[in-house]
Parts: structure tokens; C-alpha cells; sequence
């Protein structure tokens, strides 16, 4: 066994843990079908949300880890239930009033309000490929709509009806007494309205796999459950689609975590193995909401990419899955920073710390090295106090500071100062508080003007680092008051970076102005 297996079969990092009990089910014997599936799932009735895409993240670093400690082959599906009934018109798409007539239709017969693809499901289901692509997942995309209609469910489906009896009884018991009246696990797509129809069946035929049901007028139907006329209830169909598929491994968010045992129960009545789950931790919005594809609430994939790499928001994406996260613009500037603090740890460390670091699990073992000699929330201050407009006027500073960085040689603290120029101008800017100095802090803070006009060595970040602690540390008790002095007398902020790192990024010269502008009122 190579030392990077055997260090990897011991990791406590998540997705080593996950993998290992994926690696469980296997230790007598391989497959059948010859490889290991991970699945995510999708449900299009709204544009892909940045959950959608940390689903697919996670489930993609364990698919790796399993790589790491197994040579069976793996498989990464991505499933779209897009052939469920559009319930409700979201609120964030345009001609939302057009979409009505078209309630409980499936998704993949629902207009596109965008008018680009054939449908709103096939529309919101290229924006999740997209999304995928542009992180590189090596992954299989499933429309529900095709697996249906194609017969690839037909077995399946003959399976449920075949033993109708017991799936309903695992689903009659998690519901209430009224809904037991009317459910079925079957949902009838009519075939003259084209609606998913909610209604009861009056017999369920196990000898030529058909259902006969009255239509909501009255009508009477019986129809083949396989070839598309028929799809099953959520419930159902979660673990219908686990045994149709051979799924090993599936993770899902909070909400669902009380379902599991109906999914495992239903996936083994039908004859298959119930493959490993992982719950994780629900996403809020900045008021502690859960994000929402309908609302479109919380921060998009695309409007990430907007301030940040991609790295970056893997990285988020990976820190504690099992704990809810608040996700909104704030966090971007921290997940970079800490994600380039990972980057730089990495060649430091030995291999049983390599693999327990974020970075690992991002980029599977091939890690990059950071260029970003310059913070990214450092680059956000600086923006802030020069008034940026674009990249360019950050790298006049960034070059005083580390001559030997270019946007050539340096190109993701260059893609980063676009970044920041960028965040700063819109969520910075707006925000920004300026405040008079006490006179105590006035007093500090011509002390450090004077000190600084006599400072006649190098920019070093750690001796200015060191008189700006001289400054405020007979004053100030707790010290952190300095801090936060400078921070909002000068910065308009109640946080900010290292000051003498800072001082050494603006330049001597125009840090003494910039606190003479403070204490003369200037700022804001």
C-alpha cells in the first residue's frame, strides 16, 4: 500500500471519512455495474442556487477522496426531477404572470420565460451545466423527463406497482390522517392537459402495470405507469431512483434528514441497497433564512464569481458542512483569504496535514502555489482609501511594495485586485462611516502622524507594525480600542487589516495624509 493511501485511509478530514464507508459496502465484493455512483439531485422549479452547486462540490471532493483510497471506477450523476409539476411561478424570472396557465405542468413543458431554450426546465437545467462546467466536475447529467420517457425507469416502475402495497404502507405511516385518504405514490401526467395530476386511484393493476384514476373532472383514465404517462411523488421517486440506478452515495440537506428512513425503505422494497447518506447543514441569507430557488434570496453562483475566484468559494464550501452558513456577500473577502492562507500552508506541511487541508480536497492533490503576496482585504482597503476605479491604480501600490510582481507573473493577485476594486465599489463604498477622533485618539493619532514623518528606513510591514502598536499601547486598554479607532476615524470601517502591513501596501507619505484628512475631518 503507498504511503498517500494509507495516510488517506486514516485522514479525519470529512470527505476521507465519507469515502471510507462508501469503500464499506464493497470490501466482499465489487459492483455489478462496475463502478461506484455518487449522485446529487436538482429540482429545477427555480434558477440554480449556490446550495445547488456546493451539493454537487461536496459530493464531488468525497467522489475524489473514495479515488484516493480505491481503484474501483467512480461515477459523479447530476439528476434533474424536471418532469415534476411547476407548483408555483417563481418571482424571479421575467413574464413571471405568463407562466400561470401553466401550473402542474412539468417543468420541461412549461415555457421558457427567457425565451432561450425549449422549455423552463431545459432553460434552468443548462444554467446548472453551465455552473458545473465552469468548475470542471466530471459529471453525468440525468433529465428526470428523458429517464422517464426513455423506459430506462420502465423496470422500476412495473417494481412499484408489483408491490404497491408495501411502498404505500412505508408512506401511509408519515402521513396525516386526511392526506392517507387521496394518496397515491403515483402522479398521472393526463393526457389531454398535460398536468401532473394529483389524484387518487381507483386500482392499481400489477398484471399489465397499469392505474386507473379519475381525472379532476371526472373523466376516468387507465394508463401504463412506464413510457413517461406516469411519475412518482417526491418520496417515491427519491428512492425509486437510488434502486433504478444503483446509487451508493447521496448527500442532501437538513430538510430532508427526517425522509431518509422513507428513501432507504422504499429503495429496498424495490430490491437495491441503500446507498450512504450525508446531511448537511442548510444555507441562509443575511436575515437567517434558508436560500430559496423559487425566492432567489442569499448570494448566486454567478454574483460570487462576480468578486471572487472559484477557488474561493469551494473553499467555502468545504469548511464544516454540518454547520449552517450564512451566505452573503460579507463572507467573500474571508473565504479568499483564508483559501490563499491554506494555499501557502500546503508545501509546509507533511502528508497526514496535506491531506487534511481544504486545498487538497479542491484541487485533488494537485495544488497550485499562492501569488497573492497582498490580502485580499488588504486590496479592499486599498481600494477604499485611493478611491479605485480599476485594477490599475491598486498595482501602483502593489509594485512599491513587492517590486517583483506583475499581472504576468502574478495573475491571481492581479485577477484578485479587479476583485476587490470591484466589491469595494459596491459594497464598500456605499457603507462606509467615517467618524471624528476623541481627543484621546487624536492624541495617538498625531503621535503616529509625527512618527512616521520622521521614519526615514524601509517600509517594513512588522517595525511599522511595531510603532503603530507603540502609539496606542500606553493609551488604549483593551488595545483592540487603537485598532478600532483607526479602522473607523480612517478607514470608515469597524474592522481592517494589519495597520503597519497597510502603511507599508499605501506608502509613508500617504498614510501621513491620510491622517492628517482624518483628524482634520476630511474623510467621508
Amino acid at each position: 500500500m503507498s504511503e498517500l493511501r494509507d495516510a488517506a485511509l486514516q485522514s479525519k478530514a470529512w470527505p476521507f471519512e465519507e469515502a471510507r464507508r462508501v469503500l464499506k459496502r464493497y470490501q466482499k465484493t465489487p459492483p455489478e455495474k462496475g463502478y461506484v455512483l455518487f449522485e446529487t439531485g436538482y429540482g429545477p422549479s427555480g434558477l440554480p442556487h449556490i446550495g445547488t452547486f456546493g451539493e454537487v462540490a461536496r459530493t464531488a471532493m468525497v467522489k475524489r477522496a473514495f479515488e484516493e483510497i480505491s481503484d474501483i471506477p467512480t461515477k459523479l450523476v447530476s439528476f434533474s426531477d424536471d418532469l415534476d409539476g411547476m407548483r408555483k411561478v417563481p418571482g424571479n424570472v421575467p413574464n413571471s404572470e405568463s407562466l400561470t396557465e401553466h401550473l402542474q405542468k412539468p417543468l420541461t413543458s412549461v415555457p421558457d420565460p427567457f425565451g432561450t431554450h425549449d422549455s423552463f426546465g431545459a432553460h434552468n437545467n443548462a444554467m446548472l451545466c453551465r455552473f458545473l462546467d465552469t468548475f470542471g466536475f466530471d459529471y453525468e447529467f440525468i433529465s428526470s423527463t428523458e429517464f422517464y420517457a426513455s423506459g430506462q425507469f420502465d423496470e422500476i416502475l412495473r417494481r412499484c406497482v408489483e408491490r404497491y402495497d408495501d411502498i404505500m404502507s412505508i408512506m401511509l405511516k408519515s402521513l396525516r390522517e386526511e392526506r392517507r385518504q387521496t394518496y397515491s405514490i403515483f402522479l398521472p401526467i393526463h393526457p389531454e392537459t398535460g398536468r401532473v395530476l394529483y389524484v387518487p386511484m381507483k386500482s392499481v393493476n400489477a398484471s399489465d402495470h397499469t392505474i386507473t384514476f379519475d381525472d379532476e373532472d371526472g373523466k376516468e383514465w387507465t394508463l401504463p405507469v412506464t413510457g413517461g404517462n406516469v411519475k412518482l411523488q417526491w418520496k417515491p421517486d427519491f428512492g425509486a431512483r437510488w434502486a433504478a440506478l444503483g446509487v451508493d452515495f447521496e448527500m442532501y440537506g437538513k430538510d430532508h434528514s427526517t425522509n431518509t428512513p422513507i428513501y432507504d425503505g422504499i429503495c429496498r422494497v424495490l430490491g437495491a441497497k441503500a446507498p450512504e447518506h450525508f446531511t448537511y447543514e442548510l444555507f441562509l441569507d443575511e436575515n437567517g433564512q434558508k436560500i430559496s430557488k423559487t425566492s432567489g434570496n442569499g448570494v448566486s453562483i454567478d454574483e460570487w464569481l462576480t468578486y471572487a475566484s472559484s477557488e474561493s468559494l469551494s473553499y467555502f464550501m468545504y469548511q464544516k458542512p454540518k454547520t449552517a452558513k450564512r451566505m452573503h456577500f460579507d463572507v467573500i473577502p474571508k473565504a479568499v483569504d483564508e483559501y490563499h492562507q491554506q494555499l501557502r500552508a500546503y508545501p509546509t506541511q507533511d502528508l497526514k496535514a496535506q491531506l487534511n487541508n481544504p486545498v487538497w480536497h479542491i484541487h485533488g492533490g494537485n495544488v497550485p502555489e499562492s501569488n497573492m503576496v497582498v490580502p485580499f482585504s488588504m486590496l479592499l482597503n486599498l481600494a477604499s482609501v485611493s478611491s479605485a476605479e480599476d485594477k490599475e491604480q491598486l498595482w501602483g501600490f502593489i509594485q512599491r511594495y513587492a517590486p517583483e510582481a506583475s499581472a504576468e507573473t502574478h495573475p491571481d493577485l492581479d485577477q484578485a485586485a479587479g476583485f476587490a476594486v470591484r466589491y469595494y465599489n459596491d459594497f464598500v463604498k456605499p457603507q462606509r462611516v467615517f467618524r471624528a477622533p476623541t481627543d484621546l485618539e487624536r492624541e495617538a493619532l498625531q503621535e503616529l502622524r509625527d512618527k512616521l514623518a520622521e521614519w526615514d528606513g524601509p517600509a517594513d510591514s512588522e517595525e511599522l507594525q511595531g510603532l503603530v502598536f507603540a502609539c496606542g499601547r500606553e493609551r488604549f486598554d483593551p488595545l483592540r480600542d487603537w485598532f478600532k479607532a483607526l479602522y473607523e476615524v480612517l478607514l470608515g470601517a469597524s474592522q481592517g487589516p494589519r495597520f503597519g502591513g497597510f502603511i507599508a501596501l499605501y506608502g509613508i507619505e500617504e498614510s501621513i495624509k491620510l491622517i492628517d484628512d482624518g483628524l482634520a475631518g476630511k474623510l467621508g
